[in-house]
């Protein structure tokens, strides 16, 4: 039985626009039929632009925003309509939001958590024990929030959507301004989180590199809805199925079945479609042809296959 079931599901808004005298009402379509099934102990990407509708999405599915029409079941439960029974087995993370008091310190706010989510004294020091150990806690519990550094409130937000364990985490954005040791050390604790104690996790994010690192599975949205869903390698293969060869060598290299892209002193980078000519024989051919001291081949970066997906969809 899927964890999520969404079909169907639209959400609008309306903004008024304009001054005091001239005023009128614009409606913007958020979620447009959109069709999700997740899993128990998936990790799924959700990726799009901005105002795609991910975080409306997310808003959804953990009870804080009621759609305008269409069914969602989360665990069994509607859940804006069972929200205590479904926050209770939820973990939300906002990325710009927190759920710690900004003036405790942090291990205060973690008692409160405990005190919000009546989570028994034996269950929740079992817990904090682990979260501490795993996320590198104990010497930030007696610091006030505010003095936190942004990836040291990160570790703390997700231990406190974590305390009492449940078996849902949602993440909007969790690296965003993150330095490079931060978003590793979210990203190792996100994957052994799925993987050994198999909770499912919706990971909404800007960050390609995180849905590099950490999914399974990636649901591209784009204007309200869903353009593709799927392994990551069925986006590159749809979206960037081209590779590049760069060759170095003193001639103006070229092929027929590949595209110039650009010459750099004595490096010339083609693209070409491997379901056109295979990789082995355009090497072979440019060999015969050209007197190359080197070659490589790389794939489409994953930003362009995303940021190509988004311009199919626009068009």
């Amino acid at each position: 039985m899927s964890v999520i079931q969404v079909q169907d599901l639209r959400k609008t808004y309306r903004t008024v626009q304009g001054g005091i005298f001239r005023r009128s009402v614009r409606t913007v379509d958020a979620l447009c039929g959109v069709d999700l099934a997740v899993e128990p102990g998936e990790l799924v990407g959700l990726i799009g632009p901005n105002g795609a509708g991910k975080s409306t999405l997310v808003k959804v599915l953990s009870g804080i925003l009621v759609p305008d029409s269409g069914s969602v079941t989360v665990d069994g439960r509607v859940p804006w309509r069972e929200r205590s029974a479904h926050v209770a087995r939820i973990g939300v993370v906002f990325g710009q939001r927190s759920q710690l008091w900004w003036d405790l310190p942090t291990g205060e706010s973690f008692r409160l958590l405990q005190s919000i989510y009546r989570i028994k004294p034996r269950e929740y020091a079992a817990q904090m024990e682990q979260l501490v150990r795993r996320l590198d806690l104990g010497p930030l519990l007696p610091v006030p929030v505010r003095q936190l550094s942004l990836g040291q409130r990160m570790r703390c937000e997700i231990a406190a959507a974590l305390l009492h364990q449940p078996s849902l985490l949602f993440l909007d954005e969790p690296t965003i301004g993150l330095d490079a040791a931060s978003k590793l050390a979210v990203r190792d604790f996100v994957r052994k989180l799925n993987q050994s104690e198999g909770t499912t996790v919706i990971l909404t994010t800007h960050d390609i590199s995180d849905i590099e690192a950490l999914c399974q599975r990636v649901v591209v949205v784009a204007d309200g809805r869903v353009l593709s869903d799927g392994p990551l390698q069925w986006l590159r293969d749809r979206y960037g199925r081209y590779r590049e060869i760069t060759i170095e060598c003193d001639a103006a290299v070229e092929d027929p079945d590949a595209v110039w892209v650009r010459r750099d002193g004595d490096r010339t980078t083609l693209r070409f479609d491997p379901t056109v000519v295979s990789v082995a024989e355009l090497m072979g051919r440019l060999s015969d042809r050209f007197l190359i001291r080197d070659m490589t081949v790389t794939a489409a970066p994953i930003e362009e296959v995303v940021a190509r997906a988004y311009r199919e969809t626009d068009s």
